[in-house]
Formats: structure tokens, C-alpha cells, sequence
């Protein structure tokens, strides 16, 4: 799994969502700011579900992105949720990011459906074009490609099929 080092670690990384994160024993780790100032946070599998809960109680509810990409040839599967708070200030809404790595040869996370419903086709896309099973999502299955398409077509170590027309044509 893809960490940061903690002799790395900078505690001025840590923002204030992670901070109340971190107050209520959230395992979590800050990974700084993207280049619009959105808190960046790194979250395991096995506990995405309940810090996802918690961040719908603080008051981000709404899954404006859901996305997944490959980190490397043989790297990690990295799942990112952008969450935004559309309370007070709707000019001015608070966003953060989250995202989930994986290994590539058991990529499992627990799907937020239950508490986002759109992360219904935006977990499905990742699952189509990834491999990366949400566990918990009551639809999974491929949407864009074929349900007799073999393999995961935007990991880095895909092998494009000769026949795409043999392939599809069933």
C-alpha cells in the first residue's frame, strides 16, 4: 500500500477536517492540499465505511466525484471520493478529498451507496474500467463495457485484445 513516510509526516499537513477526524479517533492520514486548497485525506479500506458516515454527519452531503485510477504498472488501485458540504454557504461550499488505495490483486472497498446514492454508477464505472469491487453496492455489474468483457481496460497493465470485434460481437 501506497503510504506516506512517516519521517515525512508534516503535522501543518493536517487541516481542520482532519483534525476533528483525528479528535474523534478516526484512523485517517492528511496527505496536504490539492491546488484549490481541498484537504487531501488517505483512508484504508476497511475503515472508508465508518470515516464516510462520519464525514455525512459533519455535514458533507454530497458526492460530487467518485473516480479511481491505476498508480503504476503492478501499484496500487486508488479509489477518490470529492465530498462538498452544501449547507451555510452555497456560494462558498466546503470540499474535501478522500481517497482509498488498494492492492491490484484483491481491490475491495465498501461502497457508500448506502450513504451517497450517487456513487451508484460512479462505483460501477470504477468497477467496469478498474476491477475494483465495492462490496456492499447493490448493483454492481459492468456499465459501459460488455458483461462478457474480459478484464479491466484502464489498468495500466492491460493487455489490449486483438479482436475487439470477436470479443464484443457475443
Amino acid at each position: 500500500m501506497n503510504t506516506v513516510d512517516k519521517a515525512t509526516f508534516n503535522p501543518d499537513m493536517q487541516g481542520r477536517i482532519s483534525a476533528w477526524l483525528t479528535k474523534h479517533k478516526f484512523s485517517h492520514r492528511p496527505l496536504g492540499y490539492d491546488y484549490r486548497g481541498v484537504e487531501i485525506l488517505q483512508v484504508k479500506s476497511d475503515e472508508w465505511l465508518s470515516i464516510a458516515v462520519a464525514l455525512y454527519a459533519y455535514g458533507f452531503n454530497y458526492l460530487r466525484l467518485q473516480c479511481a485510477y491505476d498508480a503504476a504498472p503492478g501499484g496500487s488501485l486508488i479509489s477518490v471520493y470529492h465530498l462538498t458540504q452544501m449547507r451555510d454557504q452555497p456560494d462558498q461550499p466546503e470540499e474535501i478529498c478522500a481517497k482509498v488505495f488498494v492492492s491490484r490483486t484483491n481491490p475491495q472497498i465498501p461502497s457508500v451507496y448506502w450513504v451517497w446514492k450517487s456513487a451508484d454508477f460512479q462505483e460501477r464505472e470504477s468497477y467496469d474500467m478498474l476491477g475494483i469491487t465495492y462490496w456492499g453496492h447493490p448493483y454492481l455489474r459492468r456499465i459501459l463495457m460488455p458483461e462478457s468483457w474480459i478484464g479491466w481496460p484502464l489498468r495500466k497493465d492491460y493487455v489490449v485484445p486483438n479482436f475487439y470485434e470477436l470479443q464484443d460481437a457475443y
